[in-house]
Order: C-alpha cells, then sequence, then structure tokens
C-alpha cells in the first residue's frame, strides 16, 4: 500500500514542480517564444495549487447538459449556456468537462499597433483602445476544444461604481505575427451598462475585459450651464474680434508694422474659428432636413480649417517673437508677412483639401450620459462618425499638431520671462522700490496677454479629465479667446500711442521701441 502511495505522490510532484503551480504558470508562459495566451490556456487545466484553493481562480468540473455559472471574484461573474459547454466536448461522450475561470492582471497584456489593411473588412474598426476596468481580465476556458460562433452566447458580469462610463466589452486578440503582443477586439461581443454592472455577451471563449475611458460627470444642469457659457463666450469672440480687425487695419495704416501683421492675420482665424463653431453647433435649426447633407459637410470642412488655421497662426506669432527676441538684428526678410501668409493659410488648406477628398467630414454623433445613467445624443458637422478613420485623421489634426504647437509657445513665453528678467536685472529694478510693483504688475500683464495670443489657455485640456472646476475654465478661458485679443488690441494701441509720445520728448526711444517684441 505504501509503495502505491509512494509512486502516486511522485507523480503528483512530478506534475506540479515550482513552475507548474497555476500561481506561477503565466510567469512561465510569458518567457516562452510561442504564444504565451494559447500555453497559458493549456496548462491552467493541469496545473497544481499549492493550497486547497487559489485566490481568483476556479477549476471544476461541470455537466454538460445543464447551465454553469462561476464567479472567480466578487466583481467577475460568468454564466456559460449549455450549448457552449456541449461543443467545448467536441466528439467525447463523456457528459462532464472541466471549467476553468480565473482573473488575469492587464499588465500582462501588451499592446501591438492597430492592424493594417487586407486583414478583412472588420480589421481596423475593431481595434479598441481605453483603460482596462480594474485592470482585471477575465479568463474563461471550458473543454478541450475551441468555442466559437454560439447561438447563444456566454454572459459575463463586470461589477463597476457609477463613475465609470462608455465602457465597451472586449476580448484578446493576439497579433498574427504571435510574438506575445495584440489587441482588444469587439468582435462577436455585445455591451449592457446597467449602472452597476457591465454585461458583455459573447459567441465565444476566450480573455475577456472591458475598456472604459473614465469621463468626469458633469451632470444635466452642468453641461446646460457649459453650452450656455460655449455659445454666449464664442458670440462674444465674433463681436470683439471684428473690433480686433477694427484696430489692427487703423493700426496698420499709421504704422505697417510686420507684428500687427502677424496679429491681424491670427484675428481673423480666430473669427472664422468662432463663427464656423456657432454654424456647426446650430446646423439643425438653420438648416432642413433636406439639406444637411452637402452643407454639413461644408460646415465641418470649415470648422476644420480654421481651427487649423487658428493654431498654424499661433505658432507663426511664436516663430515672430523669436526673430524679435532672438535675432533682435538683421531679421529682415524679403516679403516676409507673404511668406508666412503662405504657411498660415496654406497648409491649413492643403489639409482640409486631402480630407474632404477621402471624405473625413459629415455629421458627427457624440454619445453623452449624465450622473443617473441617462444617454443622449449631441449632434454637429465636424468629421463624420461614419468615417473608419476618423479618430487616426482627428489625432494628428487635432490632438498632436496643436500639442506641438502649445509646446513650442510654451517655450517662447518662458523665453520672453527670461528676457524680462534679464532686462529688470540689467537696468538696476533693485535699487527702484517705488516703480518696482508697478513693473512687476506690467510685466505680469505683458506675460498674460501674450499667453492668450500664443494659445496657452488651449493647454488646459488635461485639466478636463481631472475636475469639473478645470472644465469650466477651459470652456471660458477658450471661448472668450476673441475678447482677450480684443484686449491685447487695445494695449497695442495705448503702446503705440505712448510710444509716439515717448519718441517725440526723446528721439533715443524709438531706437528701442523697434526692437521691442510689442513690435
Amino acid at each position: 500500500m505504501w509503495i502505491t502511495l509512494s509512486v502516486v505522490t511522485l507523480v503528483w510532484l512530478s506534475k506540479t514542480q515550482a513552475h507548474d503551480f497555476c500561481e506561477d504558470v503565466i510567469y512561465e508562459c510569458k518567457q516562452g517564444n510561442v504564444s504565451w495566451t494559447r500555453c497559458y490556456e493549456d496548462r491552467i487545466a493541469t496545473c497544481g495549487l499549492r493550497g486547497r484553493f487559489a485566490p481568483n481562480f476556479i477549476r471544476l468540473r461541470v455537466t454538460s447538459s445543464q447551465e454553469a455559472e462561476v464567479s472567480p471574484t466578487l466583481h467577475h461573474r460568468v454564466h456559460i449556456p449549455p450549448s457552449a459547454l456541449q461543443r467545448s466536448r467536441g466528439a467525447v461522450s463523456e457528459d462532464e468537462v472541466l471549467l476553468v475561470a480565473t482573473v488575469i492582471n492587464s499588465t500582462f497584456f501588451q499592446l501591438s499597433p492597430p492592424p493594417g489593411r487586407g486583414r478583412g473588412r472588420a480589421a481596423l474598426p475593431v481595434h479598441r483602445q481605453g483603460t482596462i476596468l480594474g485592470e482585471a481580465v477575465l479568463a474563461v476556458r471550458a473543454g478541450n476544444h475551441p468555442v466559437t460562433n454560439l447561438s447563444k452566447p456566454v454572459k459575463l458580469t463586470f461589477k463597476h461604481n457609477k463613475q465609470v462610463e462608455d465602457g465597451t466589452c472586449v476580448f484578446w486578440q493576439e497579433s498574427w505575427l504571435e510574438d506575445g503582443t495584440g489587441h482588444w477586439s469587439t468582435d462577436g461581443c455585445d455591451t449592457n451598462d446597467t449602472g452597476t454592472e457591465f454585461i458583455c455577451s459573447c459567441n465565444h471563449l476566450s480573455f475577456f475585459a472591458v475598456l472604459v475611458n473614465p469621463v468626469l460627470s458633469v451632470g444635466k444642469s452642468n453641461a446646460v450651464t457649459l453650452t450656455y457659457i460655449t455659445y454666449i463666450g464664442s458670440a462674444l469672440s465674433v463681436f470683439f474680434t471684428i473690433n480686433s480687425l477694427i484696430i489692427c487695419i487703423f493700426l496698420q495704416r499709421r504704422r505697417p508694422e510686420k507684428a500687427i501683421g502677424v496679429h491681424m492675420q491670427l484675428t481673423g482665424a480666430l473669427l472664422c474659428l468662432h463663427l464656423s463653431f456657432l454654424l456647426c453647433s446650430l446646423w439643425e435649426w438653420l438648416l432642413k432636413e433636406s439639406e444637411e447633407g452637402w452643407i454639413c459637410q461644408g460646415l465641418g470642412l470649415c470648422l476644420h480649417w480654421s481651427l487649423l488655421a487658428t493654431f498654424t497662426w499661433m505658432a507663426l506669432e511664436g516663430f515672430h517673437l523669436y526673430l524679435l527676441l532672438v535675432r533682435v538684428f538683421n531679421i529682415y526678410v524679403r516679403k516676409y508677412l507673404l511668406k508666412l501668409s503662405l504657411v498660415g493659410w496654406g497648409l491649413p488648406t492643403l489639409t482640409v483639401m486631402v480630407c474632404g477628398i477621402v471624405g473625413v467630414y459629415g455629421k458627427f454623433s457624440l454619445d453623452l450620459r449624465d450622473g443617473n445613467n441617462h444617454n443622449s445624443t449631441v449632434q454637429m458637422c465636424w468629421m463624420s462618425s461614419q468615417f473608419p478613420q476618423r479618430l487616426l485623421v482627428s489625432y494628428i489634426t487635432t490632438v498632436a499638431f496643436p500639442c506641438l504647437v502649445i509646446l513650442y509657445n510654451s517655450c517662447m513665453l518662458g523665453l520672453v520671462v527670461f528676457k524680462l528678467w534679464e532686462v529688470r536685472r540689467d537696468s538696476g529694478w533693485k535699487k527702484m522700490d517705488k516703480e518696482k510693483g508697478s513693473r512687476l504688475w506690467k510685466d505680469c500683464a505683458t506675460v498674460l496677454g501674450l499667453s492668450c495670443v500664443l494659445g496657452l489657455p488651449w493647454g488646459l485640456t488635461s485639466t478636463t479629465y481631472i475636475s469639473l472646476t478645470g472644465i469650466y475654465v477651459f470652456t471660458i478661458l477658450n471661448s472668450l479667446q476673441g475678447v482677450f485679443m480684443f484686449l491685447w488690441s487695445l494695449a497695442l494701441t495705448c503702446k503705440s500711442q505712448s510710444d509716439n509720445n515717448s519718441s517725440v520728448r526723446d528721439p533715443s526711444s524709438q531706437k528701442m521701441m523697434m526692437t521691442s517684441f510689442n513690435n
């Protein structure tokens, strides 16, 4: 008898070496060059447990003719219909099948670039990105045969709190390179959010998760308030940018300067931006239903063009500031404003022409959800929601490009601050205690004014993901950018009059004025 027990014990120990425990299987499979998910699925059926139970791990034999429901954790539940269990048996006549359900940390799944063209019509749309809910991936395995294309789906439940929104059920699809990477796909999975749970209905068994984009819930009242702030701010910006153009034209006639010409171009781009935004947002009330097609595409094109033009001219403002601060002497460029205009207006025009040819523009639908999980849809003329590569175009032209502009102009603003400090240090401002306060306020006003001209308030986009206050600050500052440009134009007018008066009293001050960055 003891010989038999010894043999059984040795066999069991040989199958449960240190690397064969269920807790260590994933690390062992990750070290191999083959598909680690396939290795993991194969080995969790035979791995050993260090104790009687393993955390987040369930393995048991279930009857294939009955429904099976297991919960590896308090937040995860799996419901498998009999048809799925019977298919997992294959041709085996046994009535029971082995069911394994476990939860894996999402850090083990490394994303690969999106699938390229030529891999089926759904190759691009099924690729999803986001944050894994709870960093938990639910792995489900049944029987010895793959379970796919089920008529009655498998239901997987992921509990969550009400602060998580926009969840999408996905499964892990490995890369065709079999290098251990892959992507999250929605193929064969439907999502149902009950408010406290995401219920995923999938027609196969695999590694499942819920991709979420945590969005700050502003509530219905705040959403209405922000909408009114945006519309009123844009309307005010339209009015004040028109006045700013009048002021710039007046200044240009009195004293032709390249800086005023650049300000004029930026003001014109801002005017087009706010006008286009108001038209695209209010198109449902302005147009008849039969006229929505080509007119909405045109409005979306105009909005995209004016947005690109605004950021391009902001970048050119930073470039002009660089010439005035760093290359103070010998900055004459033949047909300078003409060359800037070719870049400022030509680059956005070329971009929207390409986008228009490929059919980017159209009706854009945005699904919103308030704190009570009530859904609503907002529509406007922008990049069409039906265009398969809309996200790629949007990321490049409305995320990557503005980020580069804001980064560059932030460096230019830092250079301005350094130059101001250098000028005050050389002029001995420490000895002028009476004038110190007034000079400090003037310098702060200059920095704040330049921040608005250079478009740095757009850099507050990141604060909209942190707090409701950040959303309000971002909305107010950017909707009123036209008003700030008007105030800057008034400051230039006052500066021009002050410089003219000082030049009459002291002709030597005219030379200083020509090298000032305000010019």
